[in-house]
């Protein structure tokens, strides 16, 4: 199987050279010979750009590198390919524009003949970087097609062991068995609680104790062993793990809800004492400037590109019913301090007189009719732009709550504060995966806090485009 693996990625390794290539070539041909684009500062020869071709070669797989692409996993959703493949395409753009610029002012005060030899048009590595998304992600789309069927047909499947036929062990398998594109076959469960009970779960057999984990991995020829034990059999797990050392198995330990919930531990050194730093985040330091440039930029451009639509919305506002067009309310935000957030008003003036602070429910009595279709389609939250512009919000990031409700659930949900280490944001990763409006609050806290501890400039990519996707009209947005 090892060697399948490394078949596969060198076959994707050499793929990616020669699709970069092409893209290169195409992308000047596409300039200079198809008259699309009109030349004004003369016609370069093609072997000016057939001379970058090696380098090309190299930075397109080092982009795709960096972005683990060549990290093979069969869970990899078509969204995660995406965006790898655009953002390792941008790096070996950029890549190339700077080694290019590099060499030009290496022979700057040398032959005017080599630093032409580097002269590469600035269009052309846009075209190349459409061309090269393009075609690299159909090719992968075209091996994913390829390898699902032969998985479907039984073949190269990975054979799956359970240690646990609890609620966890349960959903792993409900999981495992609601994607069978992914090639994955249960064999069944190890479990000491159900020793004597046979019949398994959805067909698939209790095939032994614990203790007997690391024969049956042997006799049925098991490729991955996932662990879904409760924390009381914290021991348990631990010989389990001892006794599968010793074969050849891939151990996939899956937590508890309560150890999800925390965010990534982290080993710092005191003077030579180790402490564990049990809620680092990655959204710190250089990592923050990214992501409040980025915000910027596009809390900057959204409000230019909507200023329009925002101004009617407005007026409708006004006209169907009294009060203030937009809605101020006070929430809480990075490192639990409150700003005030704004909204278009989207309820009655003083809706809330009466009742005090109250969760909106379906067909809520509060809400006007322009409202229901505002909040329905998330037009509401559209202003929050201005909260993202001044820095009380980011446009990806856990959605802020009402103090009010944050003094009544720190109480009652593990670890809530967390989601206060970073800036509340417009969409989140709970949003984009449904958990949003009336339901459970600690799905919602799951993957709030997946989303800390899993930050990256991809991920929030991802997160934006998922919400242009499937954000608008969501069944729980009332």
């Amino acid at each position: 199987m090892i060697r399948h693996n490394r078949l596969l990625v060198t076959f994707h390794v050499i793929t990616d050279a020669l699709l970069g290539m092409s893209a290169f070539t195409a992308a000047y041909a596409l300039r200079f010979h198809t008259g699309l684009i009109p030349i004004t500062r003369g016609l370069p020869p093609l072997r000016q750009y057939i001379n970058i071709l090696p380098f090309i070669a190299i930075v397109v797989p080092v982009g795709f590198f960096l972005q683990g692409l060549y990290r093979l996993r069969r869970g990899r959703s078509r969204v995660d390919d995406f965006f790898a493949v655009f953002v390792g395409s941008i790096l070996a753009v950029m890549f190339g524009i700077i080694a290019t610029l590099y060499v030009q002012a290496y022979f700057a005060s040398g032959s005017a003949r080599l630093v032409g030899a580097f002269q590469i048009s600035q269009i052309v590595w846009a075209i190349f970087l459409v061309l090269n998304i393009t075609l690299t992600f159909a090719s992968r789309e075209l091996m994913r097609e390829v390898l699902e069927r032969r998985w479907r047909m039984g073949i190269g499947q990975k054979r799956i062991l359970i240690a646990g036929s609890g609620d966890l062990g349960r959903l792993v398998a409900d999981k495992i068995l609601e994607h069978r594109e992914l090639g994955y076959q249960i064999v069944g469960f190890v479990d000491d609680r159900a020793a004597g009970d046979h019949l398994g779960y959805r067909g698939l057999p209790l095939l032994g104790t614990l203790s007997e984990g690391a024969e049956i991995i042997g006799r049925e020829g098991i490729d991955h062993l996932y662990v879904a034990l409760p924390p009381e059999q914290h021991l348990r797990m631990l010989e389990l793990l001892d006794s599968t050392s010793r074969v050849m198995v891939d151990v996939k330990v899956v937590p508890d809800l309560l150890q999800v919930i925390a965010l990534r531990a982290r080993l710092e050194d005191l003077d030579g004492v180790p402490v564990i730093n049990i809620n680092d985040i990655p959204l710190q330091g250089f990592n923050s400037l990214v992501k409040r440039t980025i915000d910027i930029g596009l809390s900057a451009a959204g409000l230019l590109v909507l200023a329009l639509p925002l101004a009617i919305v407005a007026a409708l506002i006004k006209i169907t019913s009294k009060g203030p067009v937009l809605f101020q309310q006070e929430r809480m935000g990075l490192d639990g301090k409150s700003f005030t957030i704004v909204k278009f008003r989207s309820m009655f003036d003083d809706a809330e007189r009466e009742t005090g602070p109250v969760w909106a429910v379906e067909d809520d009595p509060r809400v006007t009719p322009l409202g229901r279709f505002l909040r329905k389609a998330n037009i509401d939250e559209l202003p929050q732009l201005w909260n993202v512009l001044r820095g009380d919000m980011s446009i990806v990031g856990p959605r802020p709550e009402r103090p009010h409700f944050v003094e009544q659930f720190k109480h009652k949900i593990p670890q809530y504060m967390l989601r206060h280490k970073v800036k509340a944001g417009l969409t989140g990763w709970a949003q984009v995966n449904g958990w949003r409006g009336n339901t459970p609050l600690e799905k919602r806290i799951e993957y709030d806090l997946y989303y800390i501890e899993n930050w990256s400039v991809r991920l929030d990519l991802k997160i934006i485009w998922l919400t242009l996707l499937k954000g608008f009209f969501h069944k729980h947005a009332y």
